[in-house]
């Protein structure tokens, strides 16, 4: 659960399902900021150039609540990264966000008909789960079956796409599988980001329950093979049953780390590479030896999210769109940014990333303006009494919850610092990560909270997990906020082929996503990363995808 935000992967971002990006371009370490989809900075070498062998050392924010990332409690990066080398994958995508098929698990995908649309998946004959089945058109039914929102057994994180989806057919044979949609889908490449067998899908008890403390059958190449909650670590190594090239690396390890801990973890040579965030982190990172920062910009963005549940604070749109005034977004990219970036600015698209096809300002009408918030609050009338506001005998404090990290902890202080010049009380809660949405977050324990998000190439289909109205299956709208209109757009977007047209629709409902009070947005991450100058093909992705075949230490 790695909350990436601001400058930091700030532990804990939520991630949007579907891709997960591939690939080995530039050789940049730090330098400035780039443009997204423009490079990213992992150390590239050929395979001949590493050592056999070796363990990667990583870290997690806390033990993943669930091993099933499609499950709503699997929906973290912690989740995400840990998983990511066991499962088999449809597509990579390049440091430019170009898409491949993943020929280690797909012989061939292909669009076959778009009136109805279909697509064609075949999958490798060498393809085997770790229990020795094949990887079979089962497979993927079982999942678009559990993920397609028809059944509410099923506690998905998201049904973006795979709602879309008509039926899945055997094609030739076991090896193929058919998919013929019901309802056009744009971003038809997102569906079976990550596979997951039968096993885990096939019943709501299953999917819910059976990978919750491990993930007991898997199909990359690598597998978990050890998880050890007393010393905090989950091992990985390479499957026995793997058909591809061979991984160069024996393990791959993760370890539960407080904020504090990481970037001491860099120094004494416990981690080999670790996001880090903040002028005194990075620098601290960067003076250790044989440590170097990769930097590049990348799809993971910091917010601010109002719980506009039934009987919350923040039910009130008109109370929601006041204090999002009263949020210097600036001030706060510029302090937690300082140093680390070329001129920091706000994120102001809730879809698209800054450098991202699509991306455009449509956060005007929450601009930050304290004379504004205030005039808003007296008409509401929340009077001010003392210093304190308050309505029918009510104070007008606000409880801002996160994961326990200074980073964090600073951006709330900013908005502490503003929301009292017009009256509102600020109260600041941490939490640690592990529980943190299980416990707070998805109760709606909290008036604000903040944390991050990871989204991807094909980003539209994150619309309808983020921010679709639908009280029976909240997905990954943690906010509990929306409209029927949002989600006629939403799904107007989503069914569009046209990209030009899907892009126009997308940013219509942004613009009614800032406008209902959602969420504020911060800044996208910078990106920056702390890696031994020997660890080659890992680092700053930026948009391409790991490939855990070529990662490893050079001879």
């Amino acid at each position: 659960m790695r909350i990436r935000s601001t400058m930091i992967r700030l532990a804990i971002p939520m991630v949007a399902l579907g891709l997960v990006g591939t690939g080995c371009s530039s050789s940049g370490t730090e330098g400035g900021t780039a443009t997204l989809g423009t490079t990213n900075a992992i150390n590239p070498h050929p395979v001949s150039d590493l050592e056999d062998g070796g363990n990667l050392r990583l870290s997690l924010s806390s033990f993943p609540a669930s091993f099933n990332a499609l499950h709503v409690d699997g929906n973290t990066q912690d989740t995400s990264d840990v998983v990511s080398p066991t499962l088999p994958v449809a597509f990579d995508s390049n440091a430019a966000g170009e898409l491949t098929v993943n020929h280690n698990f797909f012989t061939d995908i292909t669009l076959t008909s778009t009136n109805p649309e279909v697509v064609t998946y075949t999958i490798n004959p060498k393809a085997v789960w770790t229990d020795g089945n094949p990887i079979t058109w089962e497979d993927m039914k079982s999942q678009w079956q559990a993920s397609n929102g028809t059944n509410s057994e099923y506690q998905v994180a998201s049904t973006s796409g795979y709602d879309h989806v008509g039926k899945v057919e055997r094609g030739v044979d076991d090896r193929q599988a058919i998919v013929t949609f019901a309802q056009p889908y744009g971003e038809w490449q997102s569906l079976f980001g990550q596979l997951f067998p039968k096993a885990d899908t096939e019943t709501p008890q299953a999917f819910n329950d059976w990978a919750r403390n491990s993930l007991p059958v898997s199909g990359g190449p690598f597998m978990i093979t050890n998880i050890d909650r007393t010393q905090n670590r989950i091992t990985l190594s390479r499957n026995p049953k793997w058909w591809g090239d061979a991984p160069k690396l024996d393990n791959i390890t993760f370890s539960v780390l407080d904020n504090s801990a990481v970037v001491p973890a860099i120094q004494n040579n416990e981690l080999d590479e670790a996001y880090v965030s903040g002028l005194e982190a990075v620098t601290g990172a960067r003076q250790a030896p044989g440590v170097e920062i990769r930097r590049a910009a990348e799809p993971t963005y910091g917010f601010i999210a109002f719980n506009g549940a039934p009987g919350s604070l923040f039910e009130d749109m008109k109370l929601r769109l006041a204090i999002a005034k009263a949020i210097d977004r600036q001030t706060i990219v510029d302090t937690s940014q300082h140093g680390i970036v070329d001129n920091p600015k706000p994120l102001n698209n809730h879809v698209y990333i800054d450098g991202q096809k699509g991306y455009q300002d449509n956060s005007q009408d929450v601009a930050f303006n304290l004379d504004e918030a205030a005039k808003e609050l007296d008409a509401l009338g929340w009077v001010m009494k003392g210093d304190v506001r308050e309505k029918d005998g009510r104070k007008l404090i606000v409880r801002d919850v996160m994961y326990q990290q200074d980073v964090w902890v600073n951006i709330a202080k900013i908005i502490q610092a503003d929301l009292q010049k017009i009256g509102v009380k600020l109260d600041i809660q941490t939490v640690p990560g592990t529980g943190l949405f299980t416990n707070v977050i998805d109760p709606g324990n909290y008036d604000l909270a903040q944390w991050s998000r990871s989204t991807s190439v094909l980003p539209i289909g994150a619309l309808k997990q983020f921010y679709y109205y639908d009280p029976k299956n909240w997905q990954g709208n943690k906010s509990r906020l929306g409209s029927p209109e949002l989600n006629a757009v939403i799904d107007q977007a989503m069914a569009e082929l046209n990209p030009d047209k899907a892009i126009e629709l997308a940013n219509k409902a942004d613009k009614m996503i800032w406008d209902e009070g959602h969420s504020m947005l911060f800044n996208q991450a910078s990106g920056t990363h702390a890696a031994r100058t020997n660890l080659a093909n890992w680092g700053a992705f930026g948009l391409a995808s790991p490939d855990y075949l070529k990662v490893g230490f050079l001879k």
